[in-house]
């Protein structure tokens, strides 16, 4: 059995799915039900769907859309946007959504993860944490929603996010987004050195060499959005998935 995951991510944008470069430029990918039946056929272990528009446009959940996708899903479902409570949260695990993931609603307050966590179980509380390089080279904390970075240290944020309830960190490499042009595997030796839960690693996969390099910094899980849907040099939508005994392969047990 492989421990390590490799994990699609599929970006939602007023309900179709696009891919980013730099949490920019979103290109329409397709219909993302489409695209849960083709992971479904590839036996994908594990998917994350992110709406990256509901906070930043102050909207709650697609409550039946998300639905709809968990009814699709043949794997556990982790799904992150707009979500800022509990009873929110209860909606999306009756639905059928396994893990929620958790950025706007708690940059400013983290008590929302330890309620959450006090009712469904720190390992269903996933955070997300954006980071981008600043002029001088140094990770700063970000906000997709609002646009711009947060002068705290994201380590410590991460640290006080695992002691409020949080069950995994998504640790996002703004400047690598779609990238395919490998991981910031020193921002994920940091992460990892940094809390003793899981870190799922994003942005820059571009091959399973650049994901097995993540797991050996320290990720225990890479999820990417670009790999799994582009092809070529030119960028052409492919949706695919390496079989088990690529993955196994390169990662190992």
């Amino acid at each position: 059995m492989i421990h390590k995951r490799v994990i699609p991510c599929l970006l939602l944008r007023q309900g179709g799915l696009v891919k980013t470069r730099k949490f920019s430029e979103p290109q329409y990918i397709g219909d993302p039900v489409n695209a849960i039946r083709i992971f479904n056929d590839k036996e994908v272990d594990e998917l994350m769907v992110l709406d990256i528009t509901a906070s930043k446009e102050g909207n709650a959940p697609d409550f039946g859309l998300i639905e709809e996708f968990a009814g699709e899903c043949f794997m556990p479902l982790t799904y992150g946007g707009g979500i800022c409570e509990v009873a929110q949260a209860r909606q999306l695990f009756a639905s059928g959504v396994e893990k929620i993931c958790l950025q706007t609603a708690i940059l400013d307050d983290l008590s929302l993860v330890s309620r959450l966590s006090d009712q469904f179980g720190s390992q269903s509380i996933l955070i997300s944490v954006d980071l981008k390089k600043n002029r001088f080279g140094k990770h700063q904390l970000y906000s997709a929603s609002r646009g711009k970075t947060l002068f705290k240290d994201w380590r410590s944020f991460i640290q006080q996010a695992v002691l409020a309830g949080a069950g995994e960190i998504v640790l996002n490499a703004v400047d690598r987004d779609g990238m395919m042009e490998g991981m910031d595997l020193e921002l994920i030796e940091k992460a990892a050195a940094s809390v003793s839960v899981p870190i799922i690693a994003m942005g820059g996969a571009g091959s399973m060499s650049d994901i097995k390099a993540a797991v050996d910094a320290g990720a225990s899980a890479v999820a990417a959005g670009a790999f799994f849907v582009f092809h070529g040099p030119h960028r052409a939508v492919l949706i695919t998935y390496p079989r088990y005994e690529q993955i196994k392969e390169v990662l190992g047990s």
